[in-house]
Protein backbone atom coordinates (compact mmCIF):
# COMPACT_ATOMS: atom_id res chain seq x y z
CA UNK A 1 0.00 0.00 0.00
CA UNK A 2 2.82 2.60 0.92
CA UNK A 3 4.42 2.09 -2.29
CA UNK A 4 1.48 2.68 -4.30
CA UNK A 5 0.70 6.16 -2.19
CA UNK A 6 3.89 6.99 -2.71
CA UNK A 7 3.49 6.33 -6.68
CA UNK A 8 0.37 8.63 -6.13
CA UNK A 9 2.13 11.49 -4.46
CA UNK A 10 4.66 11.67 -6.88
CA UNK A 11 2.88 11.21 -9.95
CA UNK A 12 3.46 14.92 -11.81
CA UNK A 13 -0.49 14.91 -12.46
CA UNK A 14 -0.83 14.96 -8.46
CA UNK A 15 1.64 17.78 -7.99
CA UNK A 16 -0.15 19.73 -10.93
CA UNK A 17 -3.36 19.56 -9.13
CA UNK A 18 -1.87 20.66 -5.57
CA UNK A 19 -0.41 23.55 -7.49
CA UNK A 20 -3.95 24.47 -9.34
CA UNK A 21 -5.80 24.20 -5.64
CA UNK A 22 -2.81 26.74 -4.38
CA UNK A 23 -3.39 29.04 -6.82
CA UNK A 24 -7.31 28.94 -6.40
CA UNK A 25 -7.61 28.67 -2.69
CA UNK A 26 -4.70 32.32 -2.85
CA UNK A 27 -7.51 33.98 -4.87
CA UNK A 28 -10.36 32.55 -2.61
CA UNK A 29 -8.78 34.07 0.35
CA UNK A 30 -7.69 37.76 -2.07
CA UNK A 31 -11.74 37.68 -2.87
CA UNK A 32 -12.02 37.33 0.99
CA UNK A 33 -10.84 40.96 1.50
CA UNK A 34 -13.78 42.36 -0.32
CA UNK A 35 -16.95 43.21 1.95
CA UNK A 36 -19.13 43.38 -1.61
CA UNK A 37 -17.58 39.53 -2.13
CA UNK A 38 -18.36 38.32 0.73
CA UNK A 39 -21.77 39.77 1.17
CA UNK A 40 -22.88 38.51 -2.04
CA UNK A 41 -21.11 35.19 -2.18
CA UNK A 42 -19.19 34.87 1.46
CA UNK A 43 -21.00 31.06 2.30
CA UNK A 44 -19.76 30.29 -1.13
CA UNK A 45 -16.14 31.73 -0.27
CA UNK A 46 -15.70 30.03 3.03
CA UNK A 47 -17.02 26.68 1.75
CA UNK A 48 -14.11 26.40 -0.78
CA UNK A 49 -11.78 27.59 1.45
CA UNK A 50 -12.05 25.19 3.59
CA UNK A 51 -11.95 22.32 0.84
CA UNK A 52 -8.95 23.79 -0.54
CA UNK A 53 -7.83 23.16 3.34
CA UNK A 54 -8.60 19.83 3.98
CA UNK A 55 -7.22 18.97 0.53
CA UNK A 56 -3.89 20.73 1.95
CA UNK A 57 -4.35 18.24 5.31
CA UNK A 58 -5.00 14.95 2.77
CA UNK A 59 -2.04 15.63 1.05
CA UNK A 60 0.37 15.82 4.17
CA UNK A 61 -1.42 12.64 5.44
CA UNK A 62 -1.01 10.88 2.14
CA UNK A 63 2.91 11.75 2.19
CA UNK A 64 3.36 10.71 5.98
CA UNK A 65 1.88 7.22 4.86
CA UNK A 66 3.96 7.17 1.84
CA UNK A 67 7.06 8.49 3.55
CA UNK A 68 6.63 7.71 7.12
CA UNK A 69 9.94 9.13 8.79
CA UNK A 70 11.55 10.19 5.75
CA UNK A 71 8.76 13.15 5.52
CA UNK A 72 10.08 14.92 8.52
CA UNK A 73 13.72 14.46 7.28
CA UNK A 74 13.06 16.71 4.16
CA UNK A 75 13.07 20.38 4.62
CA UNK A 76 10.11 21.42 2.26
CA UNK A 77 8.30 18.63 3.28
CA UNK A 78 8.63 20.00 6.43
CA UNK A 79 8.06 23.61 5.34
CA UNK A 80 4.54 22.77 3.84
CA UNK A 81 3.44 20.88 7.06
CA UNK A 82 4.19 24.08 9.38
CA UNK A 83 2.25 26.05 6.46
CA UNK A 84 -0.80 23.75 6.94
CA UNK A 85 -0.53 23.27 10.54
CA UNK A 86 -0.65 27.22 10.82
CA UNK A 87 -3.86 27.17 8.89
CA UNK A 88 -5.84 24.58 11.59
CA UNK A 89 -4.76 26.54 14.82
CA UNK A 90 -8.36 28.39 16.07
CA UNK A 91 -9.03 31.40 14.82
CA UNK A 92 -11.28 33.04 17.23
CA UNK A 93 -10.93 34.79 20.09
CA UNK A 94 -7.67 35.47 21.37
CA UNK A 95 -6.04 33.96 18.40
CA UNK A 96 -8.17 35.41 15.29
CA UNK A 97 -5.14 37.16 14.31
CA UNK A 98 -3.95 33.42 13.29
CA UNK A 99 -6.70 33.99 10.36
CA UNK A 100 -5.19 36.15 8.55
CA UNK A 101 -1.86 34.36 8.50
CA UNK A 102 -4.19 31.59 6.43
CA UNK A 103 -2.77 33.87 3.44
CA UNK A 104 1.10 31.54 4.08
CA UNK A 105 -0.48 28.76 2.38
CA UNK A 106 0.04 31.44 -1.10
CA UNK A 107 3.75 30.19 0.27
CA UNK A 108 3.33 26.58 -0.66
CA UNK A 109 4.26 27.94 -4.43
CA UNK A 110 7.49 27.93 -3.24
CA UNK A 111 7.76 24.37 -2.46
CA UNK A 112 5.69 22.98 -5.35
CA UNK A 113 7.68 25.09 -7.81
CA UNK A 114 11.37 24.41 -8.86
CA UNK A 115 12.33 27.43 -10.02
CA UNK A 116 10.85 29.25 -6.67
CA UNK A 117 12.87 25.98 -4.88
CA UNK A 118 15.90 27.04 -6.05
CA UNK A 119 15.80 31.38 -5.68
CA UNK A 120 15.07 30.20 -2.10
CA UNK A 121 17.57 27.63 -2.02
CA UNK A 122 20.00 29.46 -3.26
CA UNK A 123 18.70 32.54 -0.71
CA UNK A 124 19.82 30.15 1.94
CA UNK A 125 22.99 28.98 0.78
CA UNK A 126 24.18 32.35 0.34
CA UNK A 127 23.34 33.22 4.16
CA UNK A 128 26.60 32.64 5.65
CA UNK A 129 28.61 34.68 3.07
CA UNK A 130 25.70 37.79 3.61
CA UNK A 131 25.89 37.51 7.34
CA UNK A 132 29.74 38.70 6.39
CA UNK A 133 28.29 41.38 4.37
CA UNK A 134 25.61 42.88 6.85
CA UNK A 135 28.09 43.21 9.55
CA UNK A 136 30.22 45.18 6.82
CA UNK A 137 27.38 47.19 6.22
CA UNK A 138 26.59 47.58 9.52
CA UNK A 139 29.51 48.92 10.94
CA UNK A 140 29.52 51.42 7.44
CA UNK A 141 25.84 52.66 9.14
CA UNK A 142 26.90 52.79 12.75
CA UNK A 143 30.84 54.97 11.66
CA UNK A 144 28.13 57.01 9.04
CA UNK A 145 25.63 57.40 11.96
CA UNK A 146 27.40 58.49 14.38
CA UNK A 147 29.33 61.23 11.91
CA UNK A 148 25.86 62.63 10.72
CA UNK A 149 24.70 62.85 14.25
CA UNK A 150 27.57 65.41 15.39
CA UNK A 151 27.56 66.82 12.01
CA UNK A 152 23.84 67.78 11.20
CA UNK A 153 22.24 67.17 14.55
CA UNK A 154 21.68 70.89 15.56
CA UNK A 155 20.77 72.04 11.97
CA UNK A 156 18.54 69.58 11.03
CA UNK A 157 17.19 67.55 14.11
CA UNK A 158 14.31 65.77 12.33
CA UNK A 159 16.79 63.44 10.29
CA UNK A 160 19.77 63.67 12.28
CA UNK A 161 18.97 64.62 16.11
CA UNK A 162 19.44 61.33 17.35
CA UNK A 163 21.70 58.22 15.86
CA UNK A 164 18.63 56.73 15.50
CA UNK A 165 16.93 59.20 13.57
CA UNK A 166 20.48 58.97 11.46
CA UNK A 167 19.95 55.85 11.36
CA UNK A 168 16.90 55.95 9.57
CA UNK A 169 17.87 58.86 7.74
CA UNK A 170 21.24 56.91 6.25
CA UNK A 171 19.01 54.24 4.92
CA UNK A 172 16.28 56.49 3.23
CA UNK A 173 19.13 58.14 1.62
CA UNK A 174 21.04 53.89 1.05
CA UNK A 175 17.44 53.21 -1.13
CA UNK A 176 17.79 56.68 -3.16
CA UNK A 177 14.23 57.45 -1.87
CA UNK A 178 14.27 61.07 -2.08
CA UNK A 179 17.72 61.23 -0.93
CA UNK A 180 18.61 64.36 -3.37
CA UNK A 181 15.82 66.95 -3.12
CA UNK A 182 14.25 65.53 -0.04
CA UNK A 183 17.12 65.31 2.49
CA UNK A 184 20.95 65.94 1.21
CA UNK A 185 20.01 69.18 -0.78
CA UNK A 186 18.56 70.93 2.01
CA UNK A 187 21.22 69.54 4.16
CA UNK A 188 23.81 71.12 1.70
CA UNK A 189 21.98 75.08 1.35
CA UNK A 190 23.40 75.29 4.66
CA UNK A 191 26.40 72.93 4.76
CA UNK A 192 27.70 73.27 1.22
CA UNK A 193 30.46 70.76 1.40
CA UNK A 194 27.81 68.05 2.72
CA UNK A 195 28.18 66.19 -0.62
CA UNK A 196 31.59 65.44 0.58
CA UNK A 197 29.83 62.87 2.93
CA UNK A 198 26.82 61.48 1.31
CA UNK A 199 28.11 60.79 -1.99
CA UNK A 200 31.00 58.66 -0.47
CA UNK A 201 28.11 57.09 1.90
CA UNK A 202 25.98 56.28 -1.25
CA UNK A 203 28.55 54.86 -3.33
CA UNK A 204 29.78 52.39 -0.77
CA UNK A 205 26.51 51.00 0.54
CA UNK A 206 24.13 51.59 -2.79
CA UNK A 207 26.29 50.80 -5.60
CA UNK A 208 28.76 48.53 -3.80
CA UNK A 209 27.81 46.56 -0.51
CA UNK A 210 24.16 45.90 -1.77
CA UNK A 211 25.30 45.28 -5.11
CA UNK A 212 27.80 42.20 -3.71
CA UNK A 213 24.79 40.70 -1.25
CA UNK A 214 22.90 40.55 -4.73
CA UNK A 215 26.15 38.80 -6.33
CA UNK A 216 26.04 36.31 -3.68
CA UNK A 217 22.80 35.29 -4.02
CA UNK A 218 23.20 34.60 -7.78
CA UNK A 219 26.35 32.68 -7.48
CA UNK A 220 24.30 30.40 -5.23
CA UNK A 221 21.59 30.13 -7.04
CA UNK A 222 23.53 29.47 -10.14
CA UNK A 223 25.28 26.98 -7.57
CA UNK A 224 21.91 25.09 -6.64
CA UNK A 225 20.69 25.12 -10.06
CA UNK A 226 23.92 23.49 -11.20
CA UNK A 227 24.02 20.57 -8.45
CA UNK A 228 20.31 20.08 -9.43
CA UNK A 229 21.82 19.36 -13.34
CA UNK A 230 24.35 17.30 -12.06
CA UNK A 231 21.86 15.11 -9.74
CA UNK A 232 19.50 14.81 -12.86
CA UNK A 233 22.36 13.95 -14.72
CA UNK A 234 23.60 11.32 -12.70
CA UNK A 235 20.18 10.04 -11.98
CA UNK A 236 20.01 9.68 -16.08
CA UNK A 237 23.32 8.06 -16.24
CA UNK A 238 22.21 5.46 -14.07
CA UNK A 239 19.08 4.66 -15.34
CA UNK A 240 20.86 4.10 -18.58
CA UNK A 241 23.64 2.03 -16.95
CA UNK A 242 20.68 -0.28 -15.27
CA UNK A 243 19.05 -0.71 -19.30
CA UNK A 244 22.21 -1.37 -20.21
CA UNK A 245 22.93 -4.14 -17.59
CA UNK A 246 19.30 -5.48 -18.30
CA UNK A 247 20.08 -5.68 -21.72
CA UNK A 248 23.71 -7.22 -21.37
CA UNK A 249 22.13 -9.88 -18.89
CA UNK A 250 19.67 -11.06 -21.33
CA UNK A 251 21.50 -11.08 -24.11
CA UNK A 252 24.25 -13.62 -21.95
CA UNK A 253 20.69 -15.73 -21.01
CA UNK A 254 19.96 -15.89 -24.62
CA UNK A 255 23.97 -17.07 -25.86
CA UNK A 256 23.54 -19.42 -22.84
CA UNK A 257 20.35 -20.83 -24.23
CA UNK A 258 22.17 -21.06 -27.64
CA UNK A 259 24.87 -22.85 -26.15
CA UNK A 260 22.99 -25.28 -24.02
CA UNK A 261 20.57 -26.26 -27.47
CA UNK A 262 23.97 -26.90 -29.37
Amino acid sequence: MRSTVAAFTEHKAFGYFILGVIIFNSIILGMETSDGLMARFGPALIFFDKLCLTIFVAEIVLKLIAQDIRFFKNGWNLFDFTIVAIALLPDSGALSVLRTMRILRVLRLISIVPSLRRVVEGFITALPGMISVFGLMAIIFYIAGVMATKLYSDTFPQWFGSIGASFYSLFQIMTLESWSMGIVRPVMEIHPYAWAFFVPFIMVTTFAVVNLVIGLIVTSMEGAHDAEDAKATDGYRDEVLAKLDAISARLEAIEQDKTNQS
